[in-house]
């Protein structure tokens, strides 16, 4: 009961992770990354050993859908799960078991693959889809959140009765080469857990000039509760 927007930036070369849940703390759970190289997803019928799997095998320089057919072989319970692998490269590899909870399916573009399990149904796999696509022009932080939002909006999760499951957790998770303007924000129980993300960030961003800022010239940097107050004056 979850759905997952995974892509590599073109223009940025960055990789991340935009993933919304009716379980708890998924953000903790569902991603792995390899470096700031490769973001993959287990859901479905979770298993969380196959992030490892899946990472040793892209260690061996693993095509992502090289890593599908290993994480075949190594879990009996695959056709229950739910994957998605993407590369710096933007090579994608994607499963979706036969036994996953409907709705569940997957869609793969340029960079990008947007999936999910116990869905309303394949419009909000396909609303992802053209959200993502249609964003093009805005940061890949953004993208995956409005991606996010797109699908909560075509209906999201719901129950085998048809009746929509609120998001309890949600993550936001994008990395690249300068590890300094990594974010990685999780909301891990919450009632409205894609709003909450999408509020988080929009506070969280506020605050990357200051991180930057100490992280890069530490001597040229006052107190946060400084900082804060003398933004406060300028906006």
């Amino acid at each position: 009961m979850t759905y997952t927007v995974i892509a590599r930036c073109q223009d940025s070369g960055r990789i991340g992770l935009g993933i919304a849940t009716y379980s708890i703390a998924v953000g903790g759970y569902c991603p792995f990354f390899m470096g700031n190289e490769v973001v993959l997803s287990t859901q479905a019928f979770a298993n969380p050993a196959l992030g490892p799997l899946a990472l040793e095998s892209l260690g061996r320089n693993s095509a992502p859908s090289k890593v599908i057919l290993d994480l075949a072989v190594s879990d009996p319970g695959f056709d229950y799960r739910q994957v998605g692998i993407i590369n710096l490269s933007g090579d994608v590899g994607m499963h979706t078991g036969i036994n996953c909870r409907t709705w569940a399916g997957h869609e793969v573009g340029e960079g990008f693959a947007v999936f999910g399990n116990v869905l309303k149904s394949g419009d909000v796999v396909s609303a992802m889809g053209e959200a993502y696509r249609k964003s093009g022009e805005v940061d890949l932080a953004e993208r995956l959140l409005v991606t996010l939002e797109a699908g909560k909006r075509a209906g999201g999760q719901a129950n085998s009765e048809g009746l929509p499951l609120p998001e309890k957790s949600a993550a936001l998770i994008v990395k690249g080469n300068d590890i300094i303007k990594n974010i990685d924000l999780r909301i891990d129980l919450h009632e409205d857990a894609v709003t909450e993300l999408q509020r988080v960030y929009k506070t969280y961003v506020s605050y990357l000039e200051y991180y930057e800022l100490r992280a890069r010239h530490p001597q040229k940097t006052p107190a946060q509760d400084v900082w804060v107050k003398q933004s406060l004056l300028e906006k």
